[in-house]
């Protein structure tokens, strides 16, 4: 949590950090991603076995060692909206018997040489080295699919007895079971772009009879009900109807704009539904006589990232270019999931590989995007418990994307966007963007050490970006003795480090 006051004229602007006050613990699930069957995710990212870097798997060992940097703690399978079509038998077996389906979300053609096994196998070699694994997310097809399938799929992955899928499984070659524990109730079934598209009203009696039935198979499992943004009658009446079936509620929010500061702000728009989707499971509970001893739903902002589909089109691949401000708007983003860690039980960048993504991959090797680097920063230090911050700063107080979050902001959006940290390890890390294009801030710091690690993610111009050979947008470190103002630059994101 962080509070703020507005400033005008001539007054110092402040950040004040409490690291004895903790609010409440970020999810380490917060830092997760997401790979579906979509452009150049699976095939020519994590998968393609005649680059001179796949290893004996096909994988791509360059990908898996940059992904490593970023600890990611749970990944998402096969989508997005090419779930609604996907038939996982289709991808598991001999590779050789194995068919080519129509793929109806980004009108390819799905090979299925990739599928349920590699994909673990993928998790297991990317997992390497970890203290614990990288888990397993899956989301079911509520489109073409069947209950029968769905319940297949979890036998498959997680049965122990001596049953048809778990058998088949073994037959594989994987006489283990995969222990998948998250399983999502669909994609976006609520959109007019899905294959059989529902309405609220059918999904939640579908959602509900599902849920009864994969519990029955496995108790263990967490289920992920699907919502909308967080803002929607949907949502509320989804809740309202499953609320006591599922673990989690899914929201889904892409935020983009060609003006710097509406790009950098807008993510702040996903803050206000975080909140609102909070207050709808709690009314959900409210009006369903949970009892308040049952642990309630958590959030699972299971796709987020910058993206303009026109800019850069979906069934063309999704491969964005990101600048200088949109790494600015994945830091917000990421402020924002520190600040309500309340809420967060998971988010997952969407996509991890080539596809709106902070990384890519050419036929010499990988792209570091200029998102890459806030994510970093976030996934290897803003962990452990949120604590209490304040920022008294000048503020934003124009149009904004979406056109509603103006109205929803109060004194504005502070220049300087903030979010604090406290570790096991006893370190506090601050998050600031300054999200100005022109203006340096020199702040008062209150809370801070006196031996402080700085590392900083900054670019000439708003407009800088990398491609391969050429890096506009990096990461620098430094130190600081924490005596005196301290200056943000211009269009930066800094994170400063110390013991408490």
């Amino acid at each position: 949590m962080t509070t703020f006051t507005k400033i005008t004229g001539d007054e110092t602007p402040l950040i004040e950090v409490d690291a004895a006050k903790r609010l409440s613990r970020i999810d380490p699930m917060t830092y997760g991603g997401f790979t579906e069957h979509m452009g150049r995710c699976i095939y020519g990212g994590i998968y393609e076995p005649s680059h001179p870097q796949a290893d004996e798997h096909g994988f791509r060992k360059d990908v898996l060692s940059a992904l490593r940097e970023l600890d990611i703690p749970v990944i998402r399978y096969p989508g997005g909206n090419f779930v609604a079509t996907y038939h996982w038998q289709d991808g598991i077996g001999p590779r050789d018997k194995r068919p080519k389906r129509p793929e109806l979300a980004w009108l390819g053609v799905e090979s299925n040489q990739f599928g349920t096994d590699e994909f673990m196998q993928w998790l297991d070699v990317l997992s390497e080295g970890k203290e614990h694994r990288v888990e397993p997310y899956l989301c079911l097809n509520f489109g073409t699919g069947t209950l029968d399938e769905a319940l297949a799929w979890v036998e498959y992955c997680n049965g122990t007895r001596d049953t048809y899928y778990a058998n088949l499984r073994r037959e594989n070659g994987h006489p283990e079971p995969y222990r998948v524990k998250y399983w999502a109730l669909g994609n976006e079934v609520w959109g007019p772009w899905q294959v059989e598209q529902m309405t609220k009203e059918d999904y939640a009696k579908k959602a509900a009879q599902w849920a009864k039935a994969l519990r029955l198979l496995d108790p263990d499992i967490q289920l992920i009900l699907c919502g909308q943004d967080g803002q929607s009658s949907w949502d509320h009446y989804v809740l309202n109807q499953c609320v006591s079936w599922v673990d989690m509620h899914s929201i889904h929010i892409y935020t983009a704009s060609n003006d710097h500061v509406k790009n950098a702000t807008a993510p702040l728009a996903a803050e206000r539904a975080i909140q609102i989707t909070a207050s709808l499971i709690d009314l959900a509970r409210i009006e369903n006589n949970i009892s308040p001893t049952k642990p309630g739903p958590k959030i699972c902002f299971d796709e987020w990232n910058v993206w303009d589909p026109e800019r850069a089109p979906g069934d063309k691949g999704a491969e964005e270019k990101y600048t200088l401000s949109d790494a600015l708007a994945v830091a917000v983003w990421l402020n924002v999931f520190v600040r309500q860690s309340r809420y967060i039980g998971m988010a997952n960048i969407a996509q991890t590989v080539n596809v709106i993504s902070p990384l890519m991959t050419t036929e010499n090797g990988i792209v570091r995007q200029s998102t890459w680097w806030p994510l970093r920063l976030f996934s290897r230090y803003m962990r452990g418990w949120t604590v209490v911050s304040h920022v008294r700063s000048g503020a934003y107080v124009g149009e904004t994307q979406p056109a509603w979050l103006q109205g929803t902001l109060g004194e504005g959006a502070p220049w300087l966007d903030v979010s604090a940290a406290i570790g096991e390890d006893g370190y506090v890390n601050l998050a600031v963007v300054n999200i100005s294009e022109t203006e340096d801030f020199a702040v008062d710091l209150k809370g801070v050490g006196s031996d402080v690690s700085v590392f900083r993610v900054y670019g000439a111009g708003i407009k800088s970006t990398n491609k391969e050979g050429k890096e506009e947008v990096s990461l620098t470190e430094g130190r600081w003795n924490g005596q005196g103002k301290y200056t943000f630059p211009k269009h930066t994101f800094t994170l400063l480090r110390w013991k408490s």
